[in-house]
């Protein structure tokens, strides 16, 4: 192998696994055009072509796809090398790539992110924010955040949050022209803010449960959105009832913003947990995040 190919290879595998040269270009840290080029001189001198290229998608080539097959672990087993040196150092140090919910971004991650900068100075979070349900794996992020049913089996977890419920809400203002729902079924005679799911595309049914009862309810919609923060600004607006996690709104409920209805129906939620792949080796900044965002019980 000859000194640069390392390097090329490595340039291949992030195009490929992102499927776009911006993505590709931000995760390396270089620009679109310099990764672009180097790929084409990469090409030219092993003679292959390796990806196809349109003014709208990316994609491995047969032998583009046979490559990153055998490449995937190859790469990994590097980056477990460089990791382990790592553990020499006298202070944790390193990039962490994280992909995460939008929520869990802002009432998780960035309250805590002072405090690990403080402690480690040498760590850099980069926090990608996607609502789906992204392979953290073949995307290249070291962990992922999401609720617990989320989390794949063969990953290893840490809860970073408490169990919550999914409850309705609406704004006083709402309430002041429209009665509160008694029950689910109640909810047809109410405008309702849908919530769209990324991954899946089909809008989100809302779940209940009292005692040994479980509803699935769809409602018809007045507003829908695949974004949890402009759901609960439309709440606290009055454009509807909404559906979500209670620890996302607890303050607005606190301060009177928001009224809880449908209490005794309210759906168990599981709390965030982070999580990584159990087959690759714990980098030292993961583990310091892994530390610093870990839920501990309080008392």
């Amino acid at each position: 192998m000859k000194r640069d190919d390392l390097a090329d290879l490595a340039t291949f595998a992030a195009i490929a696994e992102e499927r776009s040269f911006t993505r590709a270009a931000a995760r390396l840290d270089v620009s679109v055009s310099a990764l672009s080029h180097s790929l084409r001189l990469f090409e030219s001198r092993i003679g292959v072509k390796l990806l196809h290229r349109t003014t709208r998608s990316v994609s491995p080539t047969e032998a583009g796809e046979r490559l990153l097959q055998r490449l995937g672990p190859a790469l990994g087993d590097i980056d477990d090398a460089f990791g382990a040196l790592a553990d020499f150092r006298d202070v944790p140090a390193g990039r962490v790539r994280v992909n995460t919910h939008r929520m869990a971004a802002i009432n998780i991650i960035a309250p805590r992110l002072a405090e690990l900068r403080a402690r480690y100075p040498d760590v850099v979070v980069e926090l990608s924010v996607d609502d789906g349900r992204t392979d953290i794996v073949a995307a290249g992020f070291d962990a992922g955040i999401r609720p617990g049913e989320f989390v794949a089996k063969d990953m290893i977890s840490v809860r970073i949050a408490p169990d919550s419920r999914a409850i309705v809400v609406g704004s006083p203002g709402y309430f002041s022209s429209h009665p509160q729902p008694a029950a689910p079924e109640d909810l047809a005679r109410h405008d309702c803010i849908a919530y769209r799911q990324i991954s899946g595309g089909g809008v989100y049914r809302w779940q209940f449960a009292n005692k040994d009862r479980t509803i699935s309810v769809a409602v018809e919609p007045a507003f829908i959105t695949d974004d949890v923060e402009l759901t609960i600004r439309a709440a606290l607006d009055g454009v509807g009832l909404a559906y979500v996690i209670e620890s996302q709104v607890g303050q607005l409920i606190a301060d009177g913003r928001l009224i809880a209805v449908l209490d005794r129906w309210s759906m168990p939620f599981s709390g965030d947990f982070l999580y990584y792949s159990s087959r690759r080796q714990v980098p030292p900044a993961l583990r310091v995040l892994i530390d610093t965002l870990r839920f501990r019980q309080p008392g």
